[in-house]
């Protein structure tokens, strides 16, 4: 009996020690992940804000197939939530405490497993990086006694287990984003009447591959002008292209604005006046990115070709930009006509 007595006592004194051991044990943890993605950072944050886009990247859904998904009245922005029950891998909810545009993004995380509730704080940073964004994903907290009593147990930190899913979910965020800017649409619309018309405009040479650059600083010159001598606006911006040199690379071109009546500017003026005429022209339309207005171009004259139409040789073709990626982050919706004056 004393026998028994004494291993009593002494099972007794290894499971306080133990639980003086788990007690005292750092429970706090901070992991953080780095990715940067060649997208614009509206784009990249938008497509974390929308809870709804989640389904697409998150990498523990294709883990737990019985995971059922519900949405909260709201599904982006503050307050905005998600839930979700599962017999694999538990229930949990998630929350947006804080949304600031395009910068970063506050969440509260649930999780409800049979070692209790935990809540968690989860945080999102999106940084304007030239030619691209860099999105941090991170997660902090606290674990309780019996978390931290089951990771004793575990083969893997709480660390080194959620680590490689972050980097797992920035990826599939990065090829979700890089997947919705490669769409495009090209359509020919067929042979109308532009109208033409009055136009300010500034004119340079470049290379072919430095149009879509240089344009942007173009128009906004031609803006800034007409808007400091209260000049009219009419319609959408376009680029007029007066020489044309595939062989050697390079283009002269024109950027303009239409205007609705003549406007006569002084004679040092670098942004004039010009006036297009009233044409019968070819109309195309693209819908995506600028990269592929080449292919746009050639589908406007295998159109011309196979139609019997006739290019007019002594006119310019020109686009017009209903759409500018100052206005809309994802280039997959940037529209843009394309006209080829006809015979």
């Amino acid at each position: 009996m004393k026998i028994l007595k004494y291993l009593f006592f002494l099972l007794l004194i290894v499971i306080i020690a133990g639980s003086i051991y788990i007690a005292t044990k750092d429970g706090n943890y901070q992991i953080e992940e780095t990715k940067v993605i060649t997208a614009p950072v509206e784009m990249v944050f938008q497509e974390v804000n929308e809870l709804k886009n989640w389904e697409n990247w998150e990498p523990w859904s294709t883990e737990n197939d019985d995971m059922i998904i519900e949405y909260g009245a709201k599904t982006s922005g503050d307050s905005a939530s998600y839930s979700w029950k599962s017999e694999a891998a538990g229930d949990g909810e998630i929350k947006t405490i804080s949304a600031k545009p395009y910068a970063e993004i506050e969440q509260e995380l649930v999780l409800k497993t049979p070692f209790g509730e935990s809540t968690s704080q989860v945080y999102w940073e999106f940084n304007e990086i030239k030619n691209g964004t860099e999105i941090i994903w991170g997660i902090k907290g606290q674990q309780s006694f019996m978390e931290k009593l089951a990771f004793v147990f575990q083969e893997q930190s709480i660390t080194e287990m959620m680590r490689p899913k972050f980097q797992e979910g920035l990826n599939n965020i990065e090829n979700v984003i890089l997947n919705k800017m490669d769409t495009y649409t090209i359509n020919v619309d067929g042979v109308i009447q532009h109208g033409g018309g009055y136009y300010m405009y500034t004119t340079t040479a470049s290379k072919i591959s430095q149009i879509d650059k240089k344009m942007t600083s173009m128009f906004s010159e031609v803006s800034g002008y007409m808007d400091k001598n209260e000049i009219e606006k009419s319609g959408n911006p376009f680029i007029l292209y007066n020489q044309w040199n595939e062989t050697a690379g390079t283009a002269i071109f024109s950027a303009g604005i239409f205007t609705p009546s003549e406007v006569i500017t002084p004679a040092n003026s670098e942004i004039l006046t010009g006036l297009m005429p009233n044409q019968k022209v070819l109309k195309t339309t693209l819908k995506g990115d600028y990269k592929n207005l080449k292919e746009a171009w050639n589908t406007a004259y295998n159109y011309i070709q196979a139609n019997e139409l006739e290019v007019a040789e002594d006119a310019n073709n020109f686009e017009v930009y209903l759409t500018s990626p100052e206005e809309v982050a994802n280039p997959a919706k940037w529209i843009t006509h394309l006209y080829i004056p006809i015979k």
